[in-house]
């Protein structure tokens, strides 16, 4: 019974994932090299009437397939979105540009008008920008409301690419009487540094209408990080500002803390491993204090956070009444102050939204090494702002010349302490294997399973790291499942049926009156609800309520 539940359950998802007009390859692994290996995909988009998507994540396209794409692209004039994640696995960095050149054509001379455009996670450093340059300065972007660009390996002359483009395309399209209004921005992952950061500023200063901005791990300092606080203070929409894994240091964290105090829209701030120290994260506190009504989430895990200032944080969101997370956890708090911190969330009944603080690092042992610290940070900051732009632009030739596997690979930062928050808040396999042989343990622990809808959350994020020809991942997100879901259901006050039918909410299968936004759905929330149906922990009555709407 369970394995045809799966099996209804699997087709129904699968038609989630693909929304009106649009043309799905996703996860399909296809190795399209030239026009004949294309020919199907082809001749789906040219019978395909009012086209508005096409999906090719996860297989790998060439030149000659590309081109051939691109032709039958050239009159799909209803064209909106383009999910081009991982597509170009195993290819040479030399053929990336055209093939997005040729794709940008055809989208260009179909008269498209882009809402979202999605070439995250295929490395193809600044040439692979140069193949979008042309596109982004059309009228087919001067709609676009995505840009997700995640794990490219931009680098600095990438990010100067790109800002220039948008800054151009914002320019045209105001002319036009429709000026750019890009809403969400990803581009963690890219070493933008300080000078690529800078460039992106200055482009979103002019925008001016975003609501997320992700940039998590850029090697950004101080003045980039100032320049970007600068530039949001233009952006009062703002619900999201992720910045985690960066280097703020008290300068940066207090030019961010002047800028959230424009940013009254504000939900989620991410800036952890930022290296806030006490002084940035006091003056966040003030900030969070007098101001950001509706935040929902802080994160300023990692971050040399003394206990004073961790109380001045705690007592910051104790009247924040739609807060749902507040993470400290790796400062140095000392075994005191987390007593303090936990009992002063105790007081004021919001024990439950701290997240865990095992690995606080204890109280510092000198405050004059810490002071050396930071002006040793300060010396390497000025010494960065005067390298050579030819040098750097030297240094990224010989990257990729010695590349031997052809594909640019995001240099891995150095090793951190597990931070799960960091894994729910932007999930990658690369984390979740970083948490090591405690992971589940560990997602147990920072997970509330009392409440339904974290634990839901929680799961569909975990799964949609799985990757089903990596052993390693495949079964560290299996086991972690099952450690956070056999939990779950054996707390006596968790839901199940609550937790069910949020999943089918957030897998898009049914609506909600709470307006919940479904995911997207990817290859391995399919294989998890299969593998978790099969398990002793999930209640067959459970089993039963997903039957019942997978079959209709």
């Amino acid at each position: 019974m369970a394995t045809d539940i799966v099996a209804e359950l699997a087709d129904s998802l699968a038609k989630t994932g693909v929304e009106d007009g649009e043309l799905s390859y996703k996860g399909q692994g296809r190795k399209l090299d030239d026009a004949q290996s294309a020919e199907e995909i082809v001749k789906d988009i040219q019978e395909f009437e009012g086209l508005q998507a096409l999906r090719m994540e996860g297989n790998t396209v060439g030149v000659e397939a590309a081109q051939a794409i691109a032709k039958a692209l050239e009159t799909k004039s209803d064209f909106k979105r383009c999910y081009w994640s991982d597509m170009f696995t195993g290819r040479l960095r030399s053929e990336i540009p055209p093939a997005l050149n040729s794709l940008g054509d055809a989208l260009m001379l179909a008269g498209a008008r882009l809402t979202v455009l999605d070439l995250s996670d295929n490395a193809f450093g600044p040439d692979g920008v140069k193949g979008i340059e042309k596109l982004l300065k059309s009228t087919a972007c001067f709609t676009l409301q995505e840009l997700r660009l995640n794990n490219c390996g931009m680098g600095i002359g990438g990010g100067k690419i790109l800002a220039a483009s948008l800054i151009q395309c914002h320019k045209q399209s105001s002319e036009n009487n429709d000026p750019l209004s890009l809403k969400v921005f990803v581009a963690g992952r890219n070493r933008l540094e300080n000078d690529g950061a800078t460039a992106l500023a200055q482009a979103f200063q002019v925008i001016g209408s975003l609501e997320e901005v992700h940039m998590p791990q850029n090697g950004i300092n101080h003045p980039g990080v100032t320049a970007l606080a600068t530039a949001m203070q233009q952006n009062p929409k703002l619900r999201i500002l992720n910045l985690n894994d960066n280097t703020f240091t008290e300068k940066g964290a207090i030019a961010m803390a002047q800028a959230l105090k424009h940013l009254h829209s504000i939900q989620v701030i991410n800036f952890g491993d930022c290296l806030v120290r006490p002084e940035g994260a006091k003056a966040i506190a003030e900030t969070v204090s007098k101001g950001l009504p509706i935040l929902k989430e802080l994160n300023l895990s990692y971050g040399e956070i003394t206990a004073d200032a961790a109380l001045a944080v705690v007592e910051a969101v104790k009247n924040k009444d739609q807060l749902e997370k507040l993470d400290l956890n790796g400062n140095y708090l000392g075994e005191d102050g987390c007593k303090a911190v936990k009992d002063f969330m105790e007081g004021v009944n919001m024990i439950s939204l701290l997240g865990s603080l095992s690995d606080d690092e204890g109280e510092p042992e000198d405050d004059e090494d810490e002071d050396e610290d930071e002006e040793d940070n300060d010396e390497d900051d000025e010494e960065e702002e005067d390298v050579d732009e030819e040098e750097i632009e030297e240094e990224e030739e010989e990257e990729e010349k010695s590349s031997s596997t052809n594909k640019l690979s995001t240099p891995v930062s150095a090793p951190r302490p597990p931070d799960v928050s960091s894994f729910l808040s932007f999930p990658s396999p690369d984390k979740l294997l970083k948490l090591g042989a405690k992971r589940a343990f560990l997602v147990q622990q920072q997970v509330d399973v009392t409440d339904a809808r974290k634990t839901a959350e929680a799961f569909l994020k975990i799964a949609s790291v799985y990757k089903e020809e990596n052993n390693d991942v495949k079964n560290a997100v299996l086991d972690t499942i099952d450690a956070l879901l056999s939990k779950a259901f054996s707390t006596p006050s968790f839901q199940g049926y609550s937790f069910v039918s949020i999943l089918l909410v957030l897998l898009g299968l049914i609506k909600s009156e709470d307006k919940i936004k479904p995911v997207l759905v990817v290859p391995g929330h399919l294989h998890a609800l299969e593998h978790v149906v099969r398990q002793d922990y999930f209640p067959k009555e459970n089993v039963a309520v997903l039957e019942a709407f997978m079959s209709r």
